[in-house]
């Protein structure tokens, strides 16, 4: 059985995210599944859709900490992780913590920075750790990591390598909201800032059961099976250089797990491993015959949807 009230406690954060990021229901369950599933989430879209609104948000959706980091490409691990600092008056050094150390991170244009700085979330993201100086520094549950970057501009920017990829659960684009949300904004006349007042619905107790709530929803052999043919299903076909890795298929099967915990179900559905597979695999796969321009997300999510169309799905 679900932990009390875990569906309850979902389904409040995405109610009250949602105020701020109207007209985007489904992007923010998405990223409330990668907080459920204690994944990551990587926003990909252009300036002003609200990319930083959603991450702000989640943070004040839940009483926990946030930081911010403006990702440039002057900026050095050190500024990420913190460093041991020199005290003179003591004659010995001290630990200063970098923003890492918080409970959601927003990394804003993590694109902008050069690839030594993005490989430092590295260890923070998979293990929820640092190691600085020889010393291993524990990060406190919950440690979310929401990153944005624009794919349509790449003057000064370094793209996410593979393995930082890997990291982040889902990936998703916003997009614009719908023509009667966007219209109401302009009417409205006023900063459509709305997370400026949002209030914390969440303790972080509350958020961290119902974590644990997700490693109770079950999943039936004949689901796994059809997870598992979609993941076996990128790496033979022709249209992929690289399918999806077991970390991809263990990453798929959180995920959805999470989705059916906000439904208000402890089981997955078939129709839960197709909702999730277009936001968790596409940046886990690498398209064949792309070797002079770099595909677009919206190619990678057509090739899982159409290897998709070609597998049965249980009844």
């Amino acid at each position: 059985m679900l932990a009390p009230n875990a569906t309850q406690v979902a389904q409040q954060i995405v109610a009250n995210v949602s105020r701020a990021l109207q007209g985007k229901e489904d992007r923010v369950e998405l990223a409330v599944v990668a907080l459920l599933a204690r994944g990551h989430v990587l926003i990909e879209d252009v300036p002003g859709v609200g990319k930083t609104t959603l991450a702000r948000s989640l943070a004040q959706s839940i009483a926990v900490s946030y930081r911010r980091v403006q990702f440039t490409s002057d900026i050095l691990p050190a500024d990420v992780l913190g460093g041991n600092v020199y005290n003179q008056s003591t004659g010995s050094f001290t630990f200063r913590p970098g923003p890492v150390f918080t409970h959601v991170l927003l990394a804003d244009e993590i694109n902008r920075t050069p690839p030594k700085t993005q490989s430092a979330l590295l260890e923070a993201m998979a293990e929820r750790r640092v190691s600085i100086d020889g010393e291993t520094r524990v990060l406190e549950e919950p440690f979310f990591v929401v990153a944005t970057q624009n794919p349509r501009e790449f003057f000064g920017t370094y793209p996410l390598p593979e393995s930082e990829l890997d990291r982040f659960l889902v990936r998703i684009e916003l997009g614009y909201p719908p023509q009667d949300t966007e219209r109401a904004l302009i009417a409205a006349q006023r900063n459509p800032a709305a997370h400026a007042d949002l209030q914390a619905v969440v303790e972080r107790q509350a958020l961290l059961m119902a974590q644990d709530a997700v490693d109770d929803v079950s999943m039936q052999d004949n689901v796994i099976d059809y997870l598992h043919a979609i993941i076996r299903a990128t790496r033979s076909t022709p249209l992929l250089e690289l399918g999806a890795s077991t970390r991809g298929a263990l990453a798929l099967s959180r995920a959805v797990r999470a989705y059916a915990l906000i439904k208000g179900r402890n089981y997955v559905l078939p129709d839960d491993v197709k909702r999730l597979a277009p936001a968790v695999l596409p940046h886990r796969i690498r398209l064949a015959g792309f070797q002079d321009s770099m595909p677009s997300r919206s190619d990678a999510i057509a090739v899982i949807d159409d290897l998709m169309s070609h597998i049965p799905v249980p009844l």
